[in-house]
């Protein structure tokens, strides 16, 4: 029975969790608890928790981690200058004459914003309170319009520089060393943020292209589910449409090209880069004359509560980690994943299919921080590429927080949608999308190239 703790640990955090109390105190909170009774009935030994003061110091002190901040500064300043809503109006001029053209800006939008945001929550509900109107008031489908909105909007799960890889490569760095350490490699060779966005441009851009290509494949078949714009909705453009279209489109373009082209130059650190998007975020408002000290205090405000939020559930999630080892659960795993018939295969399968399933319960943070700790040494030290898995984790995640009737970008676009959208037609728009993200996971798994080509390219 003693051996079992460390399961009835993680079922019990699961229950706490689901119960609605807080994350990072429920994790804290839930592994306290279990230490003390191991203590007293002599199944935990109290100088694992020794460990603790190092760990969290560790967490502050880590240069990779300063990038959320500033990344979600980023994102914020983005979306409260207004450059994503006037980049969509004049996206939507652009490709508005053409059947599922207001679609396609809808996608190619979604994707510009889930770059600079890298916030799945936040990408939703600023593309719902943007495009969801007008695509409705253009005649478009309540299906198609909500699930290309919930597609694109979590986007911001793969495509760098999104804060989900941030997280992702920073645990699985420590646990790729953890790894090599358990088969004797004393010499670890290391894998970086930067290494997971370059990994992730290719799955990234699929996506993208699966989209809308979808969305044209409906616009054919379906006229009347994707109908362009007449000529009473638009009006030829004349210059200065065409000076306003480029001038709401080239700047985010090149904010973005000079955060990615950075860190794939390798000028550039995340973090450093995610400085440079957040001060080029800041010049883009003042050119725009965006900005206020009404703005500036939401963006301080929003980017501090999401920092805190990211730490104190790293912190609540380091104390859970330490005790789970301390109770033999990290042993446990690899006993069980070694005893599967099937291998590797079988149990990376195993993880993907928990992994899913606990993103109805769970955001890309908690799992990330409580799940890849447990799972990621063993299934690296099985000989798994670390930004192949890295890719395979974010893409199945979003994957999850799409999948009806729990997924996360569901209840998102369900808080921002008009009164006479049903939530059945939410469900129904995204299962189309769940399909295209379903096939990439089997392209990954089948071709592991199509995430770690690009890697071996630049970085050799």
């Amino acid at each position: 029975m003693a051996d079992f703790i460390p399961l009835f640990m993680f079922a019990c955090v699961c229950l706490v969790l689901m119960a609605g109390y807080p994350v990072a105190y429920s994790l804290a909170g839930t592994a306290l608890i279990f230490a003390g009774v191991g203590s007293l009935t002599g199944y935990f030994e109290p100088t694992f928790l020794s460990a603790l003061p190092s760990r969290i110091f560790g967490i502050i002190n880590n240069q990779t981690l300063i990038a959320v901040p500033l990344f979600v500064f980023m994102g914020c300043m983005l979306e409260k200058s207004k450059v994503a809503e006037g980049l969509l109006e004049s996206m939507a001029r652009l490709f508005g004459k053409t059947r599922g053209g207001l679609g396609l800006s809808v996608t190619l939008v979604g994707m510009l914003l889930a770059a600079s945001t890298g916030i799945v929550g936040a990408t939703v509900v600023t593309m719902g309170l943007l495009s969801l109107p007008t695509m409705l008031r253009r005649g478009y489908s309540p299906s198609l319009a909500t699930g290309t909105i919930c597609a694109t909007g979590s986007l911001g799960q793969i495509i760098p520089p999104s804060i989900a890889l941030v997280l992702l490569g920073d645990v699985l760095s420590t646990a790729y060393q953890q790894a090599q350490l358990k088969m004797g490699i004393f010499s670890p060779k290391t894998v970086s943020v930067g290494d997971l966005f370059v990994g992730a441009i290719i799955p990234g851009l699929l996506l993208v292209a699966a989209y809308s290509i979808y969305i044209l494949l409906v616009a054919w078949r379906k006229p009347d589910a994707a109908p362009g714009l007449t000529d009473e909705d638009i009006r030829e453009y004349d210059e200065s449409e065409h000076t306003s279209l480029w001038m709401n489109l080239i700047p985010p373009l090149l904010l973005i090209g000079a955060v990615l082209g950075s860190i794939l130059a390798g000028a550039a650190t995340p973090t450093e880069a995610a400085a440079v998007g957040a001060v080029g975020a800041v010049v883009l408002a003042l050119a725009k004359r965006q900005i206020s000290i009404k703005t500036l205090s939401e963006v301080a405000k929003n980017t501090t509560e999401v920092t805190c939020m990211v730490f104190l559930i790293l912190i609540g999630a380091s104390v859970f980690s330490l005790v789970f080892r301390g109770f033999g659960g990290e042993e446990l795993i690899h006993e069980v994943f070694s005893a599967m018939p099937g291998g590797v295969f079988t149990a990376v399968l195993v993880v993907m299919i928990v992994m899913f399933l606990l993103g109805f319960i769970l955001d890309f943070i908690e799992i990330t921080f409580v799940i890849v700790p447990m799972v990621g040494p063993v299934l690296l030290a099985m000989g798994l590429d670390p930004v192949w898995l890295g890719i395979m984790i974010a893409v199945n995640l979003q994957t999850s927080f799409l999948t009806p009737p729990f997924g996360f970008a569901l209840f998102y676009l369900r808080g921002v949608a008009p009164p006479e959208v049903k939530t059945s037609d939410i469900y129904r728009g995204v299962v189309p999308f769940i399909v295209i993200q379903l096939m990439l996971l089997a392209a990954l798994a089948i071709w592991p190239e199509l995430a770690t080509w690009l890697p071996e390219q630049l970085y050799g």
